[in-house]
C-alpha cells in the first residue's frame, strides 16, 4: 500500500471471533462492511458500525461535498474517544458521478482525518486510484461481472466487492447481472490465480448470519451489507420506508429503471435500480419507453406521494434480502447477531475453529 498514516489512525488490534483476512487487514472484529448507501449511510450509522467492529462506509453517493463533510465530522465526533473504531471509517462514491465533479472526493482526502478506505462503484476507478492510495487509504472496487475484475486490479484495488443482482438500490441490470451465489466463487478463483493478495467481499442478499457464513464458504473474505443495515435505527432512511421493508418479502422487489426515470437521475447503462414493487412501479414497468418519452405525469404522482408519505407511490430501495428483515434494530445489534449466527453455522458445517490449538 502506497503512502503512510500516522500512528493514531492505525487499526487497533482487537480479538475477532470470526477472523478472516479482511478483519486482520482492516483491524475489524467481524468481516462485515456497511454498504455506502446514498442518503442512508450517514455519520451515525457509519460510526455505529465501526464501534461494533465492522468497516463503516459513509454513503458519499452523488458527491455532495457539504453533506459528506458534515456526516464525516459527525462520525468522527461520535468516535473521538475510540481511536480504534475511528480507524474503521471510510466512504463510498458513485464513480460516474465523480467523473462529472470530483470535489467531494478531493475534499475528503485532504481532510485532517482522512478515511481508512474509499469504495468506488459504477465506473472506471483508475483515474482516482493514485490520489486515494497516496494518502494511505485502501481502495475497494465494486464489480458486477468477471469481466470488470481486470480493471479493478489495474486500479490497484486492495479489495474487490462482488455485487450480485439480488442487491437493493443500484446494480447491474436484470439481463446482465449475476447471482451472488455463483459470482463470488468465480471471482474468488480468479483472484486466487491472478491476484491472491486482493481481498474479496460478497454483496447482494447478505442479510443475516447465514448469508455471511455462505459468503465466507464461497471464498469471500467478508460481506458488504446493505438492506439489513438500511433498516437499522441509525440509518437516515425514512421510518416509513423502513417499515415497508420490514413487512416485505424478497418476492416483492423488482429491478428496473422506473424510479431513476421518475426521479430524473440519469443512470448510465448497464445499471438500474432494485426497490419494492409498488402501485406506481406497476403502472409503468411495462411502459418504460412511454415513461422516458413523457415522465411528467409519473413525476407529479411521485412528488405527491412524497408529500403524503404514500409508499404506494414512492420508492423503498431494498434488495431480495428484504424477507429476512424482521425489525428495525440498532446497527450494533444487527452486526452482533449476524456475526454470532455466522460463527455458529460455520462451526456446525465442520469449519475448523481458528482459535483452537
Amino acid at each position: 500500500m502506497s503512502g503512510s498514516r500516522s500512528s493514531q489512525s492505525s487499526p487497533s488490534l482487537t480479538y475477532s471471533p470470526l477472523p478472516t483476512r479482511f478483519t486482520d487487514r482492516f483491524g475489524l472484529t467481524t468481516p462485515i462492511a456497511l454498504a455506502p448507501m446514498a442518503m442512508a449511510s450517514g455519520g451515525a450509522l457509519a460510526a455505529a458500525c465501526a464501534q461494533a467492529g465492522a468497516l463503516g462506509l459513509l454513503g458519499g453517493g452523488y458527491g455532495d461535498p457539504d453533506w459528506i463533510e458534515e456526516e464525516h465530522r459527525r462520525a468522527s465526533r461520535l468516535l473521538e474517544a475510540d481511536p480504534g473504531a475511528r480507524s474503521r471509517l471510510g466512504c463510498g462514491f458513485i464513480t460516474w458521478k465523480l467523473d462529472q465533479d470530483r470535489r467531494a472526493l478531493d475534499r475528503l482526502l485532504a481532510s485532517d482525518a482522512p478515511p481508512q478506505a474509499i469504495m468506488l462503484s459504477f465506473g472506471d476507478p483508475r483515474p482516482y486510484s493514485p490520489d486515494i492510495r497516496s494518502i494511505g487509504a485502501r481502495l475497494i472496487c465494486q464489480v458486477h461481472t468477471l469481466a470488470q475484475v481486470p480493471i479493478a486490479l489495474e486500479a490497484g484495488a486492495d479489495v474487490i466487492c462482488a455485487q450480485g443482482g439480488e442487491a437493493g438500490g443500484h446494480g447491474m441490470n436484470g439481463s446482465e447481472s449475476r447471482g451472488t451465489f455463483t459470482l463470488v466463487p468465480e471471482i474468488a478463483d480468479c483472484l486466487a490465480s491472478h491476484s491472491p493478495d486482493t481481498l474479496l467481499l460478497a454483496a447482494g442478499g447478505v442479510a443475516d448470519g447465514r448469508g455471511l457464513a455462505a459468503a465466507l464458504m464461497l471464498g469471500a473474505d467478508g460481506a458488504l451489507v446493505g438492506s439489513r443495515l438500511w433498516t437499522s435505527a441509525e440509518s437516515l432512511a425514512a421510518d416509513g420506508a423502513k417499515l415497508q421493508a420490514v413487512g416485505a418479502t424478497g418476492d416483492m422487489t423488482v429491478r428496473s429503471s422506473v424510479f431513476d426515470i421518475i426521479r430524473d437521475i440519469p443512470w448510465p447503462a448497464p445499471f438500474d435500480f432494485r426497490a419494492l414493487r409498488n402501485a406506481l412501479h406497476l403502472k409503468w414497468e411495462e411502459r418504460i419507453e412511454a415513461l422516458k418519452g413523457d415522465p411528467s405525469t409519473a413525476r407529479a404522482d411521485y412528488q405527491a406521494g412524497l408529500k403524503a408519505g404514500d409508499y404506494s407511490r414512492i420508492h423503498t430501495p431494498v434488495g431480495e434480502g428484504a424477507g429476512l428483515i424482521r425489525a428495525i434494530d440498532p446497527a450494533a445489534d444487527i452486526i452482533r447477531a449476524m456475526t454470532r449466527e455466522a460463527l455458529e453455522r460455520l462451526r456446525l458445517s465442520g469449519r475448523p475453529d481458528p482459535h483452537r490449538d
